[in-house]
């Protein structure tokens, strides 16, 4: 049997206010996505923690939805 992968990728700029980020690609858990917020003066991307930074919100899985972060990115 074979398993097809795909990535995706979905790029915000912050603005300090918005927390809700949608994405149109399907995700079959929280877990398969990753999410990354860019220090624009230093161009290092770090990698945030799903429930610490993030939450992500799915009507059924598989399927598309949001991530919603903690804190807005600035």
């Amino acid at each position: 049997m074979t398993l097809s992968t795909e990535t995706s990728r979905v790029s915000y700029s912050g603005n300090g206010s918005t927390t809700s980020f949608a994405f149109s690609f399907k995700v079959f858990a929280a877990s398969n996505l990753k999410v990354y917020i860019r220090n624009n003066a230093t161009l290092v991307d770090t990698l945030k923690t799903l429930t610490t930074h993030y939450v992500v919100t799915v009507g059924s899985y598989p399927g598309t939805g949001t991530v919603d972060m903690v804190t807005a990115p600035a």
